[in-house]
Parts: C-alpha cells; sequence; structure tokens
C-alpha cells in the first residue's frame, strides 16, 4: 500500500484519539513515522525543535490532526480555553507551513494534510453541503475552520495540499463514543433536544484511510469531506446506540442545559447540525468500510 514516493510521514497530533489510530495504521503499512509532541520521547521530535531544526531530513509528508478538544466538558469557555483551540489548530498549521517553506525545493514534502471540521457549513435542517458548498463564516466555530484551512496553504506546487473537513469521528477508545459509553451502559442515553439536528460521522478506521489515500494518491488535492454516506440525526443515532447495548433511549436533554454546561457558541455542535455529503470521495473512488451509523457502532462495540 506504501506509495513509492512516500516513506517518511511528520504527524502532529500523533499520539491523540485519531493520531494514534492513524499512527500505528501507518506503520502497519510500511510508513516510516515521526511525531511533533510537546515532551521528548522516542521517534518524535518536540515543537521547539521543529522550529529552530525545521522538518527532519527525508521527510516526504506532513500530516496535522492536532486539536484542543473543543466539547471538553471539564473546561470552561473561557477566553483563554478559546485561544487554546485556535492556537491548537491555526498557529500549529502555520508553524507547519513555515518550516515547509523554508526548506529547499527539493527537500520539499510531497504533500502536506491537515484536518478541519464541519463545522464550516452553516448548520441547516434541509440544505444538503458537499465541498462546492460555500460556509466558513457565520459563527466562532465556523471562522475557526476557515483560519484553520486558510492557515494550511503551502507556497508553491511542490507540496500538495490536502483537508480533510471531519464528520464527528466514532471509535473505541477516545472521541464522542468514550464520553457517552457511561451513560448508555446505565440506560442514560439520551438525545439532544428534538433530536432532528442532522450528524456529520465517520469511524476512525475510515478516516485514517482518507488520510493514507491522500500521501499516496496524487488525484487527492484541496479539500474532501470525511463524512460517511449515511446522513442521520442525533435521535436515530442515540436509537441505534442504545439499541447496540440492549438499553433504553427514551430520556432527551434540553438544548437549555447543553447551553449552559458548554456555552451557547460551542453547544451548536450538538444542538444543531448540517447535512454534509462527500462529491470528492465519490469522484475518488474512496472506499468506506463502514458506511451506516449501525455498521460502525456494532464494530466499535464488538
Amino acid at each position: 500500500m506504501n506509495g513509492a514516493n512516500i516513506k517518511k510521514v511528520l504527524i502532529a497530533g500523533g499520539s491523540g484519539f485519531i493520531g494514534s489510530v492513524l499512527t500505528k495504521q501507518l506503520q502497519k503499512d510500511g510508513f516510516e513515522t515521526c511525531l511533533i509532541s510537546r515532551m521528548p520521547r522516542p521517534n518524535s521530535i518536540t515543537w521547539d525543535d521543529l522550529n529552530q531544526n525545521g522538518i527532519p531530513e527525508r521527510t516526504d509528508a506532513v500530516i496535522n490532526v492536532a486539536g484542543q478538544n473543543v466539547l471538553d466538558p471539564t473546561r470552561r469557555w473561557t477566553p483563554g480555553f478559546k485561544q487554546n483551540v485556535i492556537a491548537s489548530r491555526v498557529h500549529t498549521n502555520q508553524m507547519l507551513v513555515n518550516v515547509i517553506n523554508q526548506c529547499d525545493s527539493h527537500q520539499k514534502p510531497k504533500v502536506f494534510v491537515s484536518i478541519s471540521g464541519v463545522g464550516y457549513y452553516r448548520p441547516d435542517p434541509n440544505q444538503i453541503y458537499d465541498e462546492y458548498s460555500t460556509g466558513g463564516d457565520h459563527d466562532f466555530l465556523s471562522k475557526l475552520c476557515t483560519d484553520w484551512e486558510k492557515a494550511s496553504k503551502v507556497e508553491g506546487d511542490q507540496t500538495r495540499n490536502v483537508i480533510v473537513r471531519s464528520g464527528i469521528v466514532l471509535g473505541k477508545n477516545g472521541g464522542i463514543i468514550q464520553q457517552m459509553y457511561p451513560l448508555f451502559f446505565l440506560g442514560l442515553g439520551s438525545k439532544i433536544g428534538s433530536g432532528t439536528q442532522h450528524m456529520p460521522w465517520i469511524h476512525i478506521e475510515d478516516i485514517c484511510n482518507i488520510f493514507i489515500q491522500a500521501l499516496i494518491n496524487d488525484k487527492f488535492a484541496g479539500v474532501i469531506n470525511g463524512v460517511a454516506p449515511e446522513i442521520v440525526t442525533n435521535d436515530q443515532f442515540t436509537k441505534t446506540f442504545a439499541r447496540l447495548l440492549w438499553r433504553p433511549s427514551f430520556l432527551f436533554i434540553p438544548e437549555q442545559i447543553i447551553e449552559f454546561v458548554f456555552s451557547s457558541e460551542r453547544a451548536v455542535m450538538m444542538t444543531r447540525g448540517q447535512k454534509v455529503i462527500s462529491k470528492r470521495m465519490e469522484e475518488l473512488g474512496v472506499h468506506i468500510k463502514h458506511p451506516t451509523v449501525e455498521e460502525a457502532l456494532k464494530d466499535i462495540l464488538k
């Protein structure tokens, strides 16, 4: 599977939920990986190392999946926390692009792949969005996505740019499933508000495959929506999750409580939603291993 021209991959956010699974899959597929971390550790460099010494030698590709968890329930939505959210996304992209731009032309990585979010698109119960749809300017989170993506643009044409606008990532050891599982297991699984808001999603195995395909397939360029083909609502997701655990799902959490706990500015990630599809993945012939929520959750819960 390893493309002939891509051997060594530098990964920012490689110890996080998505990054750890992606790193393991890259190594399994024969790629050499080097992580960027806050502290020194084996097979890694620190951000200070990167800033002072630039991209490690022989780096063929760079991936950035770093990002502070916006929905961390232990963190209040303060100006300081918002700045952390921005810095962990926008500033990391800016630093990576700066060091890539400083490389000699023959040493530049062949591809830079970064993550973004479907929060770029305005919540709407009816509109269907694809990669050619407009957005990115209606609230804090959409503007964050715009700045995040803008910061990923490398100068010149020697480094191919790919941006994966991800839906909610479903996986075993992190993300929304890790947060929701204890409540659902206790029979306290609840839809949010009316539950009619749409919920773009993708299995972690599938989004990692998109990143790997973006490394080795030169046709991957620009924005690609990282979403599964099945469009579901929060209510449909909740009922499926509860049923697979043999638990009830008749409760609901009022929107006002979500807004009180998380603040209205970030609560929209749960109380509002978008119908998002991926025309680019269809055009590129990307195979989705887990196309329905039922299949994805069965795989995660087995």
